[in-house]
């Protein structure tokens, strides 16, 4: 289901804000945006109540997560953690369990609004199920999109629950768009900071250290989403998951460099005016307005002063330093099953880097070679997420052993 509202939709008095608290489920409560979205509720005491919170393997942050928002319900993937979540929760009254199957319940809790921020393709089955339910989902997860779009957002649609787009750029398209109709939309644009690596050459980004690409210079954010703004390939990922949001194809979707991360996403329209989304980067913003909406909540986020900044600059991506957005841009033009495969392959390339396996240069190539070596099984787009997952493990399968091959010939490092 799109985000944005009908293209008929006539002006309507603004809703009455709501008397009961909000009802609300933290997916990925321990990451950087779960942090933030309990920093969001703590400052808004009781306009929300959580049912339930989840985490990867992070036992200490997880049950502190759940004491400190009254949680219900504490999911840990890891089921290796499930001991010590257990121990740490003793005589809190609050319901610990582990596994995979315990996210997705979870996600099932009853709950107005469930905040889909778990990292990579773990958040997918959880995010669809909460949608597949009817649950209202503020999705920070781009992977369920960029893995299983088509699948998600069908089921979105079936059940009538809302996506609300809580990535810095996503929210504000939506916020930009309104209730404009999509068909006067000539293009989005979601804008990038450039990364630790805008002004480099290739060859310094090509020996670039791990402590170099995780020193994001706007964002604190975790090491994967980091590498993934170091490489560009967040960027080509967001353009995916805009497509499935708000439908538009690869021609309506571009991106720009803009070093000052204040605007975030521009609509620009068939009229010619251009609407933008401004803000000092800071994630309590999206996800307060995902968090109140339609209402808006206050945040202590610092304000913006235009003539204190003075300038703001853009630029055009270079893809020949940047090929992972180039791959991305690629996947989203060839469409089956291209962008599934891309996020596997980069997951499994990523960590690879942060391991110290292979180069930052290597983390384009690994990808190109497994998306070479699965585009021969000509995979169509998956029509289910069972499809989507079982396309994404192939995928890390054939990732894996491109990784295992190269080091033994010396392909990529």
């Amino acid at each position: 289901m799109s985000p944005q509202a009908p293209a008929d939709a006539s002006p309507r008095p603004a809703p009455r804000e709501e008397s009961a608290p909000r009802v609300v489920s933290i997916l990925g409560a321990t990451g950087s945006v779960g942090r933030s979205t309990i920093d969001v509720l703590r400052a808004h005491k009781g306009r929300f109540a959580v049912s339930a919170v989840a985490g990867g393997s992070d036992a200490a942050g997880l049950a502190r997560a759940a004491l400190e928002t009254g949680a219900r319900l504490a999911a840990i993937a890891d089921p290796s953690a499930y001991r010590a979540l257990r121990e740490a929760l003793a005589g809190t009254g609050v319901e610990a369990a582990a596994g995979p199957e315990a996210v997705i319940e979870a996600a099932l809790r009853p709950a107005d609004l469930v905040v889909a921020a778990i990292v990579g393709a773990a958040g997918v089955a959880p995010t669809h199920a909460a949608l597949a339910a009817g649950r209202s989902v503020a999705l920070a997860n781009k992977e369920s999109l960029v893995c299983a779009g088509a699948a998600v957002m069908r089921a979105a649609a079936a059940s009538g629950a809302r996506v609300l787009p809580m990535d810095s750029e996503h929210n504000a398209l939506f916020q930009a768009l309104g209730e404009a109709d999509p068909a006067r939309v000539e293009k989005l644009v979601i804008t990038a900071s450039g990364g630790p690596f805008r002004t480099w050459s290739a060859e310094r980004i090509a020996t670039a250290t791990r402590a170099e690409a995780l020193a994001h210079p706007n964002w604190a954010m975790g090491p994967k989403i980091t590498i993934d703004s170091a490489t560009m390939m967040n960027k080509g990922l967001e353009l995916i998951e805009a497509h499935h949001l708000f439908g538009l194809g690869a021609d309506r979707l571009d991106v720009l460099v803009h070093p000052q991360s204040v605007v975030h996403g521009l609509v620009m329209f068939t009229d010619g005016m251009s609407v933008a989304g401004l803000a000092h980067p800071d994630m309590r913003v999206p996800i307060a307005h995902c968090l109140g909406w339609p209402h808006r909540l206050a945040t202590p986020a610092r304000r913006l002063d235009l003539a204190e900044l003075g300038a703001l600059t853009f630029e055009r991506p270079d893809i020949g330093r940047f090929p992972a957005l180039g791959l991305a841009v690629e996947a989203l033009r060839e469409g089956g099953a291209a962008a599934t495969v891309l996020n596997a392959a980069n997951e499994v390339a990523v960590a690879a880097f942060l391991d110290g396996r292979i180069a930052f240069s290597d983390i384009a190539r690994l990808v190109a070679l497994a998306r070479e070596a699965m585009a021969r099984e000509r995979l169509a787009e998956p029509a289910t997420v069972a499809e989507a997952l079982a396309i994404n493990d192939a995928a890390r399968q054939t990732s894996d052993a491109i990784l295992a091959g190269s080091f033994r010939s010396g392909i990529l490092s």
